[in-house]
C-alpha cells in the first residue's frame, strides 16, 4: 500500500513535517515514513531508532582501548536515504546541519561526518513525529553560542600563538 492511499491522516502531515528539514525532499520523506512508520511507540528513544536503522555510532571499548567505531547493520533503505539527505543538508547555507557537517569533517573525514549528520537527522525526525511538531532551525552559530567561553579562550590562545598580546573588553551597547 502506498502512502498516498493510507487512511491515517497523520501520514501526509508527517511527510510534510519531515520535508521541512534541510536536505530532505518529499521523496526521501516518503521513503523514511514508509520504512519507519509514524508510530514511534515501537522505539523508546531516538537512539533506539538510530540503532534499528544502523546509524548509531559503534562503541567497542575494552580495558580503556577503543577497538571499533563502526556503525551497526540496519535498515539499508533508510540509511541510504538519510545519508543522501545529509549530503544535501551539508551544502545548505546557514543551517545547523551544515555547521555540524563542517565542524565534524575536519577531524572525521567526509563519509563519517555524513553518517553523523544522518544520525542527527534521524533523531530530529523521531522527535518531530513523536511530538508532532514542526522543525526548528538552530542556525549556523549554534555551536558558537553554546560555549562562548571556550570559543573565547580558543581564539585568544590562537592569537597569542601568532605573537599578539590579546586584551578582551566587552563592547558596550551601541547608542
Amino acid at each position: 500500500m502506498e502512502l498516498s492511499q493510507s487512511k491515517d491522516p497523520f501520514v501526509k502531515e508527517a511527510v510534510r513535517l519531515i520535508d521541512e528539514i534541510p536536505g530532505i525532499g518529499e521523496s526521501i520523506a516518503e521513503q523514511v515514513i514508509a520504512e519507519i512508520g509514524i508510530d514511534m511507540g515501537a522505539f523508546p528513544s531516538g537512539r533506539h531508532l538510530s540503532s534499528w536503522t544502523g546509524l548509531s555510532p559503534g562503541n567497542n571499548e575494552s580495558a580503556g582501548k577503543r577497538k571499533s567505531g563502526k556503525t551497526t547493520k540496519g535498515n539499508a533503505y533508510v540509511r541510504t536515504a538519510l545519508v543522501q539527505a545529509a549530503w544535501a543538508a551539508s551544502h545548505t547555507k546557514n543551517t545547523y546541519l551544515s555547521a555540524q557537517y563542517h565542524r565534524l569533517v575536519r577531524r572525521m573525514g567526509k563519509k563519517k561526518a555524513l553518517v553523523a549528520v544522518a544520525h542527527s537527522i534521524l533523531v530530529i525526525i523521531y522527535h518531530m513525529i513523536s511530538m508532532r511538531m514542526h522543525f526548528q532551525e538552530l542556525g549556523c552559530e549554534y555551536f558558537d553560542r553554546r560555549n562562548q567561553q571556550s570559543l573565547r579562550n580558543h581564539l585568544t590562545h590562537r592569537l597569542e600563538s601568532l605573537g599578539y598580546k590579546v586584551t578582551l573588553e566587552p563592547i558596550g551597547e551601541a547608542a
